[in-house]
């Protein structure tokens, strides 16, 4: 099955969800839509009883690609909301879990989208960053609420304020990730732990994750909003063409506070 960029396989209740933009895999509202929709097809599909999300090339997601202008951050649907943070929401809502395969970079709103599954499988080579701040601007994809509820507020703020980058076995340690392994098995170790969900009863396991995340879609969609009206004024800042410029040129930004 084919949703835009996105494929999907299905053997043994589980479903692979590949995002095939290699090597980088940046994205943009379609590809998230894309993926929103194969989420929602799973979720209908009865023989679908877990999912894997994964990527194609050398990066897990680099995050929105800025090399041709801020576009993704400049859409709205009309309604005052981001059409990117909406199928985000849309991610976040579907009713299976999902385990997430980070065999590379997972950055900026690529570090969102990682942050979709239930859990996360990588590699000491992957690489995991918040670096809005090099780039100028507000966090964005749910992650002021995702981030600090998976490894707390304090190491949340650390990567939010610096923009580091941590390696795999550090995000491992901070519980980021849930398991630890080679970059070579890190899709078939994600596969084998959603086999091991998928062997469970799937009614049971949808009920207690629809308890464990219950209200997590409402408080997404406030979070987004807030994070997107901040995203719309720091885009218009000299600190934000800056950072994009810097960050493409990779050297340090020079920024004026405006």
């Amino acid at each position: 099955m084919q949703y835009g960029d996105v494929n999907v396989t299905l053997e043994n209740h589980v479903a692979v969800v590949t995002i095939q933009r290699p090597p980088y895999n940046f994205f943009d509202v379609a590809l998230i839509e894309n993926l929103a929709d194969a989420f929602a097809a799973m979720d209908e599909d009865t023989e679908c009883r877990a999912l894997v999300l994964a990527a194609d090339g050398k990066a897990f997601c680099a995050g929105a690609n800025f090399s041709s202008g801020p576009s993704v951050l400049e859409q709205s649907d009309g309604k005052g909301r981001n059409p990117l943070y909406v199928a985000a929401v849309r991610l976040f809502s579907n009713k299976k879990p999902v385990v997430g395969a980070i065999h590379g970079a997972a950055i900026g709103g690529g570090l969102g989208l990682a942050l979709v599954p239930d859990f996360r499988v990588t590699c000491p080579e992957a690489s995991f960053a918040a670096n809005f701040s090099k780039l100028g601007f507000h966090p964005g994809f749910g992650l002021t609420h995702t981030l600090p509820s998976i490894i707390g507020q304090q190491k949340a703020a650390l990567m939010f304020y610096t923009g580091r980058r941590i390696k795999g076995d550090q995000a491992h340690e901070w519980g980021l990730a849930d398991v630890l392994t080679s970059a070579d098995q890190v899709r078939s170790e994600a596969v084998r732990l959603a086999q091991e969900i998928a062997s469970c009863a799937p009614l049971a396991v949808m009920s207690v994750r629809a308890t464990l995340r219950q209200g997590l879609a409402e408080m997404l969609t406030a979070v987004t909003d807030h994070e997107a009206s901040e995203q719309d004024w720091q885009r218009l800042t000299e600190d934000f063409k800056e950072g994009v410029a810097s960050v493409a040129e990779r050297r340090p930004g020079e920024f004026k506070a405006r």
